[in-house]
């Protein structure tokens, strides 16, 4: 009898699952993030702050805090750190947590050269952030829409050869211009590329959508959508200074997200769903 049940329930469940309508649009789920109480942030001496912190998701914060890596926040004297480090990363970055204009856009990455940080979107919520050190006053980072175009674990720079970039992913082919890890100084210090924290730059390395070409000379298929935006005044303090006098300077609000993506979202729409149908036939 028992079996007979089972065999029913199993049936039921299948039968239900045909019954679903096929144009249900899934939403992606906004991921549960542990608040700090407060987001403010004190200059400290570095050595005297690393000498009473072992707390390593204390000093992840305070690395992202300064835009900046372990090997070169260690040479600074004086660093800006959160009062408050029991919070996710994302409280301590400036991008919004959901962007209403980008519910269909499946995956998108947004480079901030004011903030020099980055984030990525999928159906209009935030999902990662961290970061960048991007093009240097005589070497600016190209802004606009971009897609990602080929990507490889390990290669050179076509700038310096002893220069080894891992996870690099190409964005702008014929500038040579993608991002990658590499030391991150704590300000825009490359040569025109979007330099990462090595976690992020593996991370949008497998997250992002590789080109699909026709031949040698063709694109059938764009990647992932990139914007970059914004400038960077080379001759002021560091922007994250302001933090201290106020926690919210360089806030990007949902309303500054979405003006720089409503020029391209046509764009980004039609190439998405040219992967899309691509991927279908696969």
């Amino acid at each position: 009898m028992k079996k007979y049940i089972i065999v029913a329930i199993i049936g039921l469940v299948l039968w239900s699952c045909k019954q679903e309508p096929k144009n249900v649009v899934i939403k992606k789920t906004a991921p549960e993030r542990r608040q700090p109480k407060t987001v403010a942030y004190q200059w400290q001496k570095t050595k005297e702050w690393l000498a009473t912190t072992s707390d390593s998701s204390a000093i992840k914060i305070a690395l992202i805090a300064n835009r900046t890596d372990v090997a070169n926040f260690v040479k600074m004297d004086s660093v800006i750190i959160p009062t408050d480090l029991t919070g996710d990363i994302e409280f301590y970055l400036p991008f919004p947590f959901k962007v209403k204009a980008l519910e269909e856009v499946n995956k998108i990455i947004f480079f901030s050269y004011p903030s020099q940080t980055f984030a990525t979107y999928e159906k209009g919520e935030l999902t990662h952030t961290g970061p960048t050190n991007m093009g240097r006053k005589a070497d600016k980072t190209p802004t606009g829409l971009f897609f990602t175009n080929w990507k490889a674990e390990e290669t050179t720079s076509t700038f310096n050869d002893e220069w080894d970039l891992k996870w690099n992913f190409n964005i702008a082919n014929k500038l040579g211009v993608g991002w990658h890890q590499y030391e991150l100084p704590g300000y825009p210090a490359s040569h025109s590329c979007l330099r990462l924290q090595e976690k992020d730059a593996r991370y949008l390395y497998e997250w992002a959508d590789q080109w699909v070409l026709l031949d040698d000379n063709t694109i059938s298929i764009k990647g992932t959508p990139v914007i970059v935006f914004g400038s960077y005044d080379f001759d002021a303090p560091k922007p994250w200074s302001q933090l201290v006098a106020n926690p919210k300077a360089l806030a990007i609000s949902e309303k500054e997200i979405t003006k720089q993506a409503t020029p391209f979202l046509k764009t980004i729409l039609t190439e998405q769903q040219k992967r899309v149908k691509y991927q279908g036939k696969k």
